[in-house]
């Protein structure tokens, strides 16, 4: 998941052994910087001789600055400058420092989210490290300042407070109410439309997901309105959503027909789609972690292209199945088993997806719980147990269910802030100074900013 973004961890498995690793011993050279920036975020892209062996990023305030290291590296010229529209960047310092250690200092026009990641060479470029900047909202920013505030009248930050500051996300659950505006879908005998009790049971879902701690609903209509399928998909890619539930109410000629089932993208559809996306080249970038392979590389990006959505099919059924089950304790099950079939709305490449029939509409008793409110709130909260199952199972990073996920084998992570200290780390999370030494295989207390220190259970 990268943010799925599970194809970073992939790329790490698979372009080792297409691609040719440089050596790791040599100084590396900063060739350049080039800068690009999409809505609110800034991409910064500096071009190496070698491989990045490890790098560090940190921030410092007053002003807001942020400090990337790269260590056994140097600079072989001058680095572009920011222009002057740039939406985060003022200005880039550069500079070496002891040890074969290569600083850059970006001076900053706001407080910013950082992502970083290397590449690999793709033919057209060379070795990369990737930095991502994204500005942090107004809550974010005052949170900080209360933090600060507290530090400097010789108070401590609560344990929270410092898991807070690890810029976890919420999870992102994209729901899609089936059909709406001039496509009412299937229509009752009673005159039920699909597109009104779909969007009834996708407000309810919507609700549950928000009250959840962690979690966030990215509503794909709100209203009775027509949104054609790739819209569907595009708004769910735009929100970076880890989850797609489209939610619908089935009907077939047999009007005794009845019961849930849950559907996700068959093979068939999945590779026909992927020659689609693969055929838009502005789309491949995107889709392969950033990374555009060039015409000279079609093959290598099939490959990768498919990984990707085989991983994607493979979760979507994860996330599925216990949406299934906690579906059949509402009443009798149309299909017993996940089905699949090539629904266009299933069709994001890089997002777990799922259809889910929730009843027949022409079946008359069916219509009749497809109209009450209760029945409405219960399909919801049957859906939202199986998202909740999923994500504890298979927990996006930086999300609050990882992290709860590393509690229970024992560890949280800290990142190390500026005036920490390991006594101060050890009160506010309540463990041993000798356990924290412990665990991070420390010989002194000495730590450093933006380095991460696993957390024993207290």
């Amino acid at each position: 998941m990268k943010d799925i973004r599970y194809f970073a961890v992939l790329l790490t498995v698979l372009l080792p052994l297409i691609m040719v690793a440089g050596t790791a011993n040599a100084r590396v050279e900063i060739l350049g910087a080039r800068l690009s920036s999409q809505g609110k975020m800034t991409r910064l892209v500096l071009d190496t001789s070698g491989p990045v062996v490890e790098h560090n990023i940190f921030s410092l305030d007053s002003p807001d600055r942020l400090v990337v290291d790269l260590m056994g590296a140097g600079f072989a010229g001058s680095l572009r400058q920011p222009e002057a529209d740039n939406p985060l960047l003022a200005r880039i310092r550069s500079g070496e420092r002891p040890g074969e250690r290569a600083r850059i200092v970006l001076d900053l026009k706001h407080k910013v989210r950082v992502k970083s990641f290397c590449l690999q060479p793709d033919g057209r470029h060379g070795h990369r490290l990737v930095v991502d900047l994204t500005p942090k909202s107004d809550q974010e920013v005052r949170q900080e300042a209360m933090q600060t505030a507290s530090r400097n009248l010789g108070g401590h930050p609560s344990v929270r407070q410092r898991t807070m500051q690890q810029d976890e996300r919420d999870v992102i659950v994209a729901i899609d109410a089936g059909h709406g505006g001039k496509d009412p879908g299937a229509i009752g005998a009673r005159g039920t439309r699909e597109k009104d009790v779909t969007l009834a049971m996708a407000h309810n879902l919507a609700h549950l997901v928000n009250r959840e701690p962690g979690m966030r609903a990215v509503m794909i209509r709100k209203r009775d309105e027509f949104v054609i399928l790739r819209e569907r998909i595009r708004i769910a890619r735009e929100h970076r959503a880890d989850l797609f539930v489209s939610i619908h109410a089935d009907a077939f000629r047999d009007r005794s027909v009845r019961g849930s089932s849950v559907f996700t993208l068959s093979e068939r559809g999945a590779t026909s789609e992927a020659a689609k996306w693969l055929a838009a080249r502005e789309n491949e970038v995107d889709l392969l972690a950033g990374i555009d392979l060039g015409k000279s590389n079609e093959e290598v990006a099939g490959v990768l292209m498919n990984m990707t959505q085989n991983m994607t099919m493979e979760h979507s059924v994860l996330a599925a199945k216990p949406v299934l089950d906690e579906l059949g304790h509402l009443g009798k099950m149309h299909q017993s088993r996940i089905q699949s079939a090539g629904f266009a709305v299933l069709k994001a490449p890089d997002i777990p997806s799922m259809l889910v029939e929730t009843a027949f509409i022409s079946n008359p008793d069916e219509e009749k719980r497809l109209r009450d409110p209760i029945f409405q709130q219960q399909v919801a909260s049957a859906i939202l147990k199986g998202i909740k199952h999923y994500f504890n199972a298979h927990p996006p990073p930086q999300t609050l269910f990882a992290m709860k996920n590393s509690r229970r084998v024992g560890t949280i992570r800290h990142v190390i802030e500026r005036g920490d200290t390991l006594l101060d780390i050890a009160r506010d999370y309540q463990v041993s100074l000798p356990s924290l030494r412990s665990l991070n295989q420390l010989k002194g207390d000495r730590i450093r900013v933006g380095e991460v220190l696993n957390i024993p259970e207290s």
